[in-house]
């Protein structure tokens, strides 16, 4: 008798994703993960936070939301219900990178990277709801799913590598410019949540606590830093010519600047407006867009080429006889 197979062996040993078909799956959980935070952010900014009054279950007496709840217990449900469809992207992403050949576990580890921090996040989004929106918890629930979306970003990214140590592409200045983006650009979306957090939209539409400082003055602290970005990635995209880096790299750069522009142009002209909720909602997406910029600029300055078949060596010539 065999030893018996998990079943993520067992339908790997009847199935091989090709190429395509694994970077389609780990790109359905970026696709998820980008729309679980403006879906987040739609229920925020709706005032349905408490729509479903209670974790897990909707209500006391019910699993699913109710006619009493209305349209917001509808949003927030609904909200709830996508973790499910995000799950699935995910558990896509981990059964293919299981069943390639031959089988890549630093892929599956990040597949199942995914999987816990949804997990985690789901219990985190459930404390939120029982300590009735403390902006605190809001705003880790938020980083929480920025966290899901670097690891989703990086598992796609490497579907198209191979598993060999990583080689540099850019000199070694240059990679340290990029690790500045990188945590410029991490410290200005955590500074992103202080602006919520103290700001209008609590997320519902009773006496949610805020943070304890102005949101005006939290703004203008978010804005420098985002300046801050915006003077790194301009400088990236200068030394990116300088070094004639390759084809690709010096996109990625360019992609950063279109995207911190736009970005950029949303924040000015929400703050000014007085913060109306859809462009907040468009800037929570501008958000998630620009930390994938971020990440992808990172990871194309090194290389993993992928394995490419040995070329039989040609047989040497046998001399003519006489």
């Amino acid at each position: 008798m065999g030893p018996v197979l998990t079943p993520l062996a067992f339908i790997a040993r009847r199935w091989t994703p090709s190429p395509g078909t694994l970077r389609r799956a780990a790109l359905s959980a970026v696709v998820m993960s980008v729309l679980i935070i403006v879906t987040g952010g739609a229920v925020r900014l709706t005032g349905s936070g408490l729509g479903c009054d209670t974790w897990p279950k909707c209500t006391d007496d019910s699993l699913i939301v109710t006619p009493e709840q209305g349209y917001r217990g509808v949003i927030e449900f609904g909200n709830r219900m996508l973790t499910y469809v995000l799950s699935a992207a995910v558990g896509w992403a981990i059964v293919a990178a299981r069943s390639t050949k031959p089988w890549r576990r630093g892929l599956t580890r990040l597949g199942w990277a995914q999987f816990w921090i949804v997990m985690s996040n789901a219990v985190l989004g459930g404390i939120t709801v029982w300590m009735g929106l403390n902006p605190w918890t809001v705003a880790g629930h938020f980083l929480a799913a920025n966290a899901l979306l670097t690891v989703a970003v990086i598992t796609w990214h490497r579907t198209g590598e191979g598993d060999t140590a990583p080689r540099p592409r850019v000199p070694r200045p240059v990679r340290k410019l990029s690790w500045a983006i990188t945590i410029t650009s991490g410290l200005l979306i955590a500074l992103g949540t202080a602006v919520t957090g103290a700001g209008k939209h609590a997320g519902d539409s009773s006496d949610v606590p805020r943070m304890p400082w102005d949101w005006t003055n939290a703004a203008h602290v978010h804005a420098i830093a985002a300046w801050v970005v915006c003077a790194l990635a301009l400088a990236m995209w200068l030394v990116l010519r300088v070094v004639d880096a390759p084809v690709d790299t010096r996109a990625r750069a360019r992609d950063l600047l279109i995207v911190l522009l736009a970005q950029g142009g949303i924040g000015y002209v929400q703050y000014f407006a007085g913060v109306p909720e859809i462009l907040v909602g468009a800037h929570m997406l501008g958000s998630s867009l620009m930390w994938i910029a971020v990440l992808r600029l990172a990871l194309s300055l090194r290389e993993r080429p992928l394995p490419t078949a040995d070329i039989p060596a040609q047989a040497e010539p046998v001399p003519a006889t006489a």
